[in-house]
């Protein structure tokens, strides 16, 4: 059984394979700011659940190796939210570095959207979706200098919420609670639900280091 990751993510491609499962990455080339501005006012679990939702479906068309797509899509997208504000990536090292400014010590929710497609057989057999959320607390004493030298990394500038969990930026989070995997923006766990909605077992998709 094949997984099709319609990301490009690193840590994404990274959890799977840990997870013991090599996907089939398609980009899928969604237009995130102009999809959300079309949908109007949403939530983070609304906007997170759309986007993951649009990624999927926008590689249902791809041909891989000649042939069409078959086995489960799976599209993902990641925000995080604090005292109600929803943010994405922050792309400009001005923006991280005020985010940071602003969160160091306290704490919010990451929003982890997935969304999965039967197209076993080459053909769309149904879809299902869900949104797992984890609580992040922030360190209190991170330093100006400490942020200065994440944001020249570059690493939090393509990450919802200008941070990540699994790399440079997993010193300066202090708790986390709820799914872990969901702050990497794939939760195993609920991924193995959506895929028994159709009747699959999560040790179907292992595909590696077997």
């Amino acid at each position: 059984m094949r997984l099709y990751l319609a990301s490009t993510s690193p840590a994404r491609l990274a959890t799977l394979r840990a997870a013991g499962i090599e996907p089939i990455l398609l980009a899928s080339g969604v237009d995130e700011d102009a999809a959300v501005q079309a949908a109007g006012p949403l939530t983070g679990r609304e906007m997170v659940l759309l986007l993951a939702r649009l990624k999927a479906e926008a590689v249902t068309g791809q041909i891989v190796d000649g042939k069409q797509i078959d086995g489960f899509i799976l599209g993902g997208d990641s925000a995080f939210d604090i005292d109600g504000i929803v943010y994405g990536k922050p792309h400009l090292p001005a923006v991280a570095r005020e985010r940071w400014l602003a969160q160091r010590g306290r704490e919010g929710e990451l929003h982890s959207g997935h969304w999965l497609i039967d197209h076993r057989g080459g053909r769309i057999g149904g879809a299902t979706g869900g949104v797992s959320t984890a609580t992040v607390r922030f360190a209190a004493d991170i330093s100006d200098d400490e942020i200065d030298a994440y944001v020249a990394t570059g690493e939090p500038l393509e990450v919802a919420g200008a941070f990540t969990i699994d790399s440079l930026g997993g010193a300066f989070i202090a708790e986390i609670r709820g799914d872990p995997h969901a702050v990497v923006g794939l939760s195993l766990a609920l991924t193995r639900e959506l895929l028994l909605e159709f009747g699959v077992s999560w040790p179907d998709l292992w595909n590696r280091g077997l």
